[in-house]
C-alpha cells in the first residue's frame, strides 16, 4: 500500500480493518487472519499488533485487527468479522497483562497506557488464555497461533508473581493450537508460507521459533530435557537448574530443541531463528505505518502513543543481561540494527506528523547506545552462552565503537525539519567508560549531553551496594559515580543545567534493608532526591524471578535472600524517601536496631 506523507494522505483505508463495515468497504468477502489484540490499534511499529498485520498484509493477505474485544458480554467481537481462512492470532499486549494490570504490591493499577483515555479494565488478565478459550469454544476447528511478550515468557514452566505459584508453560492453560515466540515477524511469515504451500496446519510442528503442546514425543540426542513440571512443583531446585538451561540455551547462536513434560503432556519448544538481517529488519520497519492511533479513537489520549509517537526504534535486542528484566529473553542477546537510510526515512516521516514541532523524542531502543555493536569474531560469539556481554566486565570480543551512532545523530540533525534529536532511552555508561581504542565513546559522552539531552538523561545504576549489584549483573557504582563526574564537567564547562535521572530498584533478591540504608546515604551524599524508583517485580523467564521464587541462584545454587512480604518490602522502599518526615522514626528504629547509628548519623542529621 502506498501513501502520501502528510496529514491530509491518511484515509479511513489506511489502518488495517477493525470492524465488518470496514472489511467490507475493502470488497472482501473473507478475511485470512484476524489478530485480537489486547491493546488499542495504534498503527506504529512500535505496537507489536500493528507490525505483525502489516507484515502479513504485505504479503498479499486480508488481515484484520479486533482490537481489545470484550470477553465479558455475548462476544459479538470475537464473532464479527467471522472464521479466517488461515488462523485466528492473538496479541496479548506491549506489556505483560499482569505487570499492566498491578503494581509491585499486587494492587490494582488505576489507569492503563495503551488504551484510549487511559481506562483500565479493558483488558482481561491472562488475555492469551482467556481469548483462546473463547474463539475455540466458537469456532473449534480454526487454529490459534498466540504470540507476543506475555506468551513469549511463559512458553514453559514459569513462576507467576500474581498467584504466587509455579504455572506450567501457558500452552497447558491455552487451548491454542501454536505458540511463536520472541519477535514474531519471520516465524509467522514462514507459518504463513507453509500454509500457502498447503501444508495442513495440524502438521506444523518443527518450524523455527515456536512451540506446542503434545503427547508423547520421541527425544532424540540433541534435545535438551528439562525436569518435568510436576518434580518442580516437588523440588525448587530443579526449577533453578531449569532456568539455567533454558537461558543459556537461549543465549546460543545454535539452540537445540527443549522438552518438558507437563500434565501427562510435552510442550515442545523449537529452535529459534538466526538473528534476523539489516535488510529484513528495515522491510519490517519501512512498512506503509500511519504512525497514528485508527481513527475511531478520535481526541481520546493513548499515553503509550504519546510517549514514542515522535521517536524511531534503531536496534533490536540487548547484551546487557540484567536479572530483572525481559528484554534479552523475548528480543535477544544479539543486537540488530537498521541500517541509517531507513531510520532517516522515518524520521522524514514523523517530521510530517500533525502536532510535530521539530523535536525528536528518542532515537533508542532496548538501550540508547548498543547500535552496531556485534562481536569482532563471530566465530567466539557462536559458541558463546553467556547471558550477559557487559558482566563482570565488558567482553573482549565486542566492538563498542560509538562512531555509527554519532554519524546517525549527525544525518537527522540535517533531516530538513529537524530542530532536535533528544535521546530518551536509557544510557548504558559502562559501554561509555570501556576503552573502545578510537576516542569515540568519550567523543559520544559530550556530544550526547551537548546537543542530544532534553533536560534530563536517564541511566540505570538500579543500586550501590556490591553484593546486590553482582544478583543484578550490573557494573559497580563507582562506575555511576565516575560518569556523573564526567557529566558535571561537561555541564559546567558548557554552562548547561542538564539533569541526570538515576533509576533504582528496592527489594531485588540478594538486597536487604541494610543495602538499602548504604544506597541512601550513598545517593544522599550526590545529592539525589529519589524520584525514578521502583519496588521489585518478579516477572515471567527472568534469572531475578527464579531466585525470589526458588531462594536459590540458578548458576551458584547458593541461596540468596529476599524480601518478600508487603511490610518488607515497604521497610526497603521507605529508605528512598529518607528525607520524609513520616519516614523518619522508622528508619531510626531499624538503624538503632541494627546497631548503625552511623549510618543514622549521616543519613538524619
Amino acid at each position: 500500500m502506498e501513501r502520501e506523507a502528510g496529514v491530509n494522505a491518511y484515509r479511513p483505508d489506511a489502518w488495517l480493518p477493525t470492524t465488518k463495515k470496514e472489511v467490507e468497504s475493502r470488497g472482501w468477502d473473507r478475511l485470512d487472519v484476524i489478530l485480537f489484540s489486547g491493546d488499542a490499534y495504534v498503527d506504529h511499529p512500535s505496537f507489536g499488533a500493528a507490525v505483525i498485520g502489516r507484515v502479513l498484509e504485505a504479503r498479499g493477505l486480508r488481515v484484520a485487527i479486533v482490537p481489545q474485544p470484550d470477553w465479558r458480554g455475548d462476544f459479538r467481537d470475537f464473532t464479527k468479522l467471522g472464521i479466517p481462512r488461515m488462523f485466528f492470532a492473538i496479541s496479548p499486549g506491549a506489556m505483560d497483562s499482569m505487570v499492566n494490570h498491578y503494581t509491585a504490591n499486587k494492587r490494582l493499577r488505576s489507569d492503563d497506557a495503551y488504551t484510549p483515555g487511559n481506562r483500565s479494565g479493558m483488558r482481561p488478565d491472562y488475555p492469551s488464555i482467556v481469548y483462546a478459550e473463547i474463539l475455540k469454544r466458537l469456532y473449534p476447528d480454526t487454529p490459534i497461533v498466540l504470540g507476543g511478550i506475555e506468551a513469549s515468557l511463559r512458553r514453559l514452566a514459569h513462576y507467576d508473581y500474581w498467584q504466587d505459584r509455579l504455572r506450567p508453560g501457558i500452552l497447558a492453560d491455552s487451548p491454542a493450537d501454536l505458540l511463536i515466540y520472541g519477535m514474531g515477524e519471520k516465524p509467522v511469515t514462514e507459518l504463513v508460507k507453509l500454509l500457502e504451500g498447503g501444508t495442513p496446519f495440524r502438521n506444523i510442528k518443527n518450524l523455527p521459533q515456536t512451540a506446542h503442546i503434545t503427547g508423547n514425543v520421541a527425544d532424540s540426542p540433541d534435545d535438551i530435557v528439562l525436569f518435568p513440571y510436576e518434580e518442580c512443583l516437588r523440588d525448587k531446585l530443579k526449577q533453578a537448574k531449569n532456568f539455567r538451561v533454558v537461558e543459556e540455551e537461549s543465549n546460543k547462536r545454535r539452540c537445540a530443541r527443549i522438552l518438558q513434560r507437563t500434565n501427562g503432556r510435552t510442550i515442545v519448544v523449537n529452535p529459534p531463528y538466526a538473528p534476523v538481517t539489516t535488510k529484513e529488519l528495515d522491510a519490517w520497519y519501512d512498512l506503509p505505518y500511519t504512525r497514528l492511533p485508527h481513527p475511531k479513537y478520535k481526541d481520546k489520549v493513548i499515553s503509550a502513543f504519546d510517549m514514542i509517537k515522535f521517536s524511531a526504534t534503531i536496534h533490536r535486542g540487548c547484551f546487557g543481561g540484567c536479572a530483572f528484566c525481559t528484554i534479552s529473553a523475548h528480543q535477544g542477546k544479539q543486537i540488530v540494527s537498521r541500517s541509517s537510510e531507513s531510520i532517516l526515512k522515518e524520521v522524514g516521516l514523523i517530521t510530517q506528523m500533525p502536532g510535530f514541532k521539530g523535536y525528536i523524542s528518542d532515537l533508542g531502543g532496548p538501550s540508547a547506545n548498543m547500535y552496531r555493536m556485534t562481536g569482532r569474531d563471530e566465530r567466539i560469539c557462536a559458541n558463546c552462552k553467556k547471558p550477559s556481554c557487559l558482566f563482570p566486565l565488558v567482553c573482549r570480543n565486542l566492538t563498542t565503537d560509538h562512531a555509527p551512532l554519532l554519524e546517525l545523530y549527525r544525518k537527522s540533525e540535517n533531516v530538513p525539519g529537524i530542530k532536535k534529536i533528544c535521546i530518551g532511552s536509557g544510557i548504558r555508561y559502562d559501554l561509555l567508560l570501556h576503552e573502545s581504542g578510537d576516542g569515540a565513546s568519550r567523543r559520544y559522552i559530550e556530544t550526547l549531553i551537548t546537543r542530544h539531552v532534553s533536560g534530563r538523561l536517564k541511566v540505570a545504576p538500579e543500586h550501590t551496594e556490591k553484593k546486590v549489584l553482582q544478583v543484578m549483573r550490573k557494573p559497580p557504582f563507582e562506575m555511576f559515580e565516575r560518569f556523573k563526574k564526567i557529566f558535571d564537567r561537561i555541564n559546567s564547562e558548557h554552562h548547561l543545567k542538564e539533569q541526570l535521572i538515576p533509576y533504582f530498584i528496592s527489594s531485588h533478591p540478594g538486597c536487604t534493608e541494610t543495602d538499602m540504608a548504604e544506597l541512601a546515604v550513598k545517593t544522599k551524599k550526590m545529592n539525589f532526591h529519589m524520584e525514578q524508583v521502583q519496588d521489585f517485580t518478579p516477572t515471567p523467564m527472568t534469572l531475578a524471578a527464579e531466585i525470589y521464587y526458588t531462594g536459590f541462584h540458578p548458576y551458584t545454587l547458593e541461596k540468596i535472600p529476599c524480601a518478600r512480604t508487603k511490610s518488607e518490602k515497604l521497610s526497603q522502599r521507605r529508605f528512598f524517601f529518607w528525607y520524609l518526615a513520616e519516614y523518619r522514626p522508622q528508619i531510626i528504629r531499624f538503624l538503632q536496631k541494627i546497631n548503625r547509628h552511623d549510618l543514622a548519623k549521616k543519613l538524619l542529621e
